[in-house]
Formats: structure tokens, sequence, C-alpha cells
């Protein structure tokens, strides 16, 4: 990385960090609301991202993955080419 200066590397990892949380809370946003951060009884939500282009099931399936087990959807929605799937893990 000749000619990169240490600052440089942090402002471009304190930009990737800011656009990643933007990226969330817009992922998050997308179903006209804020996403709540635990379900009713208590489980965190979590928000997966994948191609619209491909099926639902890719989504769920990654979710799944997640979770090691079933998950409950909590919303889902398409926006910009993505699907969006917001999910609590089923409590084992």
């Amino acid at each position: 990385m000749q000619g990169t200066s240490l600052f440089h590397l942090r402002a471009g990892a304190s930009l990737r960090l800011v656009a990643a949380a933007s990226l969330g809370a817009a992922l998050l946003a997308g179903c006209g609301g804020s996403a709540p951060l635990f379900t009713s009884d208590g489980r965190p939500t979590t928000a997966v991202q994948c191609s619209a282009a491909g099926p639902w099931d890719n989504c769920i399936e990654h979710a799944r993955g997640i979770c090691q087990g079933d998950i409950d959807v909590i919303a889902q929605s398409t926006q910009d080419g993505a699907n969006n799937l917001l999910f609590a893990c089923k409590a084992k």
C-alpha cells in the first residue's frame, strides 16, 4: 500500500463501518417502521438480505443456517433487487 497513510486506512475503515450501519438501518426500516430488536417473548431478531433474483427459500435456508434450526419470520420485503428477511430463531 504505497502512499497510503494510517489515517487514510482508519478513515476508510470508519467509512465502511458507517456504510454498513446505514445499510442495516435502511434494511430494518424498509418495512415502514423500525424493526423490533427482540420478539415479545425476548428472542433477538436478525435481518438477512438475499438477491431477489433467487427464490425466497434461499433467504429462509440462510436464516435457518444462522439459527441451526427453525425460524419465525417477523417481516419480509423486496426492495431494490433484494429480498429482506427479519426473523427470530425458534426456541429450542
